[in-house]
């Protein structure tokens, strides 16, 4: 099991120096995430040793969210003073992301041909 987290934290941190070293404008964990499934797609035994591994990680990703939930209670003040403001930047980008994606979409739908 420690092989195996370690091996997928080893294809995160390449996935880190390539994206920084390159400059890409894609995050370093999906750069490491991509070349992982490609190991995973040219060794199929190595996807089978990491599964179990990687099952259990997702059955407890509910336990990685609790810093950021006890971050947001300990800048509560900052909640009480400023929540609208960030209540109506969180809908607002939340609409935008939404429109953006949906724009997109069509713009690649047009291009390729189908129908929406």
């Amino acid at each position: 099991m420690i092989l195996n987290i370690t091996l997928i934290l080893l294809f995160q941190l390449a996935g880190e120096i390539a994206a920084r070293a390159f400059a890409l404008p894609v995050p370093g964990p999906v750069i490491g995430l991509a070349a992982l499934l490609a190991a995973f797609l040219l060794r199929p035994g190595l996807a089978r040793r990491v599964m179990p591994t990687a099952q259990g990680l997702l059955a407890h990703l509910s336990l990685l969210f609790v810093p950021a939930g006890v971050g947001v209670i300990s800048h509560a003040e900052v909640l009480g003073r400023d929540g609208a403001a960030l209540l109506a930047a969180l809908v607002a980008s939340t609409a935008l992301a939404l429109a953006a994606g949906a724009l997109t979409f069509v713009a690649l739908a047009r291009l390729a041909g189908t129908k929406e």
